[in-house]
């Protein structure tokens, strides 16, 4: 029997037992953050769906020293780009980073992902520390913001058994369902709600004074930034009611509360500014620092780390990286030509590149575009160390299977470093201990150097400074156009057709690896029949789609899942106004029938 841990981009990080006769894989039970299940990602589709095995030049099959020979030469231009995808969320990714930096090469910055929610913490907090899962068990309510944990982050159920659940998202997903309370509200109103909240707290004295009398002493400053908001406009644009706030403020007040925030909240140009503000509402409670509270977004895995692999290159956004300026591209371990906002862009910027390098394991939109493919090793063929943005364990990946396919990111850097006659690169195994070496030990556990039992216990920032309260909120997006537009209509002026694009995270997929949908998800008063075929357009592009209905949508929303062929030539090309985040849900979209 041997172990290691999952290395697919998840908050859990499960750990792996492997049986070594006939490579059956289970659950750790023992593990603190697993409960002996493992998901169907892992379970079946990961090994349901074909690999690449040969290397490629041009279309053409080669032997893996004919392809590095070829990627050698491509990088001999004058300009260079290194994008890297999250199909493996191990350490050793970053190497080639170190061979990056030889060349004079550029890399990325921000975010697909969760860019924008860290730059909110940033705001408040000084630094994105992980709420510990022991801390979310000892909650009394756990209040899910946006995340559909059944989904994402299945693993934490257990640690919510027992809890008062109250659910805030548009969409009634399944912990919606078993919630004490679900409010299911407008779509990019995330920020509204938490200020609303915040604001009755003040009005209602039950606001935690004696902890912001010493951790966050500037709330009289956002008590009067709350009240600059209208309650009764911004609850009737939220889609709620005083009675709706009240029900939400009940399971807050005197008990023990976490929050447990999700992407859904920050996938907007605005979306730091909605991560400050529940951080705010938070910090008016005193729930930082203080057993069973807090709030838990996808945190800094490397926050504590010295990162062997960090070096000095131009940085371009990731969410809008212009790859025609290029003569090499290395796309690593992802899809942008699916995956960034603005398909049309972004095929149109990898088919102006002379040299576009994929390294990957599975075919996509990305490689059949490749002039080079290299196939990559999967986490059971290498060594590697786990880290997490969903809690406080760091583990070991260790190498379960000798494969033929492929080639590891150590590997393909340790050979360009030798076609280029570069020195200075060490040993896999020196890199392996230069993470683990760096953690805390608990029992058989590795343990992150950043971990706080209570996180923001002595205070925020590095120097235990205090947390900042939000003091502005700019949306030209809201304010001059879909509030103007609201205002209208509620006037008895012809209803809006539109519906807000939600791209949530599918069950079967992850981003665009596994299984791929075609559908989109339609609200049954649409007037659409499922299985009908329709058209989706935004201003940005179009896609035609099978209709899906679903009873769990509000009137205003549609869902197509983020693994959905096309989906992404309806999204935006921009950057969130903090943390250079890539906006997925920036756009409301038409239907019409094909």
């Amino acid at each position: 029997m041997k172990e290691t841990a999952c290395g697919l981009d998840c908050y859990d990080a499960c750990r792996i037992i492997v049986e070594d006769d006939n490579f059956k894989i289970k659950g750790d039970k023992e593990h603190p953050t697993g409960n002996g299940a493992l998901c169907a990602l892992l379970n079946k589709h990961m090994f349901e769906t074909p690999r690449i095995e040969k290397p490629r030049i041009d279309g053409r099959e080669v032997s893996m020293e004919e392809a590095m020979q070829a990627v050698a030469e491509a990088f001999k231009t004058d300009s260079s780009l290194l994008w890297r995808g999250s199909g493996n969320l191990g350490v050793m990714q970053g190497i080639t980073d170190l061979f990056m930096e030889k060349i004079d090469g550029t890399l990325t910055r921000g975010s697909l992902c969760d860019g924008a929610g860290d730059a909110g913490i940033i705001m408040g907090r000084g630094i994105n520390r992980n709420l510990p899962l022991e801390q979310i068990e000892k909650a009394e309510t756990v209040v899910v913001w946006g995340r559909n944990v059944t989904v994402t982050n299945s693993h934490i159920m257990p640690f919510l058994e027992g809890k008062h659940i109250v659910v805030i998202d548009p969409v009634k997903t399944a912990i919606a369902k078993k919630a004490d309370l679900h409010i299911q509200i407008q779509p990019r109103t995330d920020y509204y709600v938490a200020i609303m909240l915040a604001r009755f707290i003040f009005m209602e004295d039950t606001e935690d004074t004696e902890w912001m009398d010493e951790f966050a002493p500037e709330y009289e400053d956002f008590y009067d930034y709350t009240r600059e908001h209208r309650i009764k406009a911004i609850l009737a644009y939220i889609g709620v009611d005083l009675g709706d706030m009240g029900r939400i403020l009940n399971y807050l007040r005197d008990r023990k509360v976490v929050f447990l925030v999700g992407n859904g909240v920050q996938k907007y140009s605005t979306g730091a500014y909605t991560m400050h503000a529940i951080d705010s509402l938070a910090a008016t409670l005193g729930l930082f620092g203080k057993e069973g509270c807090g709030v838990s977004f996808l945190s800094n895995s490397k926050l504590g780390f010295e990162d062997p692999f960090e070096v000095e290159c131009k940085r371009v956004p990731k969410a809008t990286a212009e790859f025609s300026k290029f003569g090499t591209v290395l796309v690593q371990g992802g899809n942008p030509a699916e995956s960034m906002p603005d398909s049309k862009r972004v095929r149109k910027e990898l088919e102006a590149v002379e040299n576009l390098i994929y390294f990957g394991l599975y075919e996509n939109e990305t490689s059949k575009r490749a002039k080079i493919v290299i196939p990559a090793k999967n986490f059971f063929e290498k060594e590697d160390v786990r880290l997490s943005y969903g809690h406080q364990y760091v583990q070991k990946m260790n190498k379960i299977l000798d494969a033929d396919i492929g080639i590891s990111e150590y590997d393909f850097t340790s050979r360009l470093f030798d076609l280029f006659g570069f020195d200075g690169l060490q040993s896999e195994e020196y890199y392996l201990d230069a993470w683990l070496s760096q953690c805390e030990r608990e029992g058989e556990h590795y343990i992150s150097p950043a971990h706080q039992d209570a996180p923001y216990a002595e205070g925020f920032g590095e120097e235990d400074d205090e947390f900042e309260f939000i003091d502005e909120f700019e949306d030209d997006f809201i304010n001059t156009k879909r509030f103007r537009k609201y205002r209208k209509e509620s006037k008895n002026k012809p209803k809006d057709e539109s519906f807000w694009l939600l791209t949530p995270k599918s069950s079967k997929s992850l981003n665009t690896q596994f299984v791929r949908e075609e559908t989109v998800q339609l609200p049954p008063d649409a007037g659409y029949a499922e299985g009908e075929r329709v058209k989706v357009s935004s201003e940005h592009g179009s896609g035609e789609f099978t209709v899906r209905i679903n009873e769990d949508l509000r009137p205003d929303c549609l869902i197509i899942t983020a693994n959905t062929r096309g989906v992404n030539y309806l999204t935006p090309s921009i950057l969130s106004d903090g943390g250079e985040n890539a906006c997925y849900q920036e756009v409301k979209v038409l239907v019409e029938r094909v």
